[in-house]
């Protein structure tokens, strides 16, 4: 499936915007991103293997967070760096 990858992601995807990947959940889907481009799961997900609060991933246009959501073969997930201050 397709994957859209933040800027701040892309110097781990050779600066591509878009990337394909493959697996039943988001967790296994972000661990062949991993195999494919190592480093890049561990900017997204933290030791406890939650979503970093400066990330946000949307499937379908549906924020989650949740890693061990279902994924089917024609979803589209996109990776975004949330913007943080105040």
């Amino acid at each position: 499936m397709k994957v859209w990858i933040a800027q701040p992601l892309r110097s781990y995807t050779g600066e591509r915007h878009v990337v394909e990947a493959t697996g039943a959940t988001l967790g296994a889907l972000l661990g062949d991103l991993e195999r494919q481009f190592p480093g890049i799961r561990f900017r997204m997900i933290d030791e406890q293997d939650r979503v970093r609060r400066h990330m946000r991933v949307f499937v379908n246009r549906e924020p989650i967070e949740d890693l061990a959501l279902p994924l089917a073969p024609g979803d589209e997930v996109h990776i975004f760096q949330a913007l943080t201050g105040g």
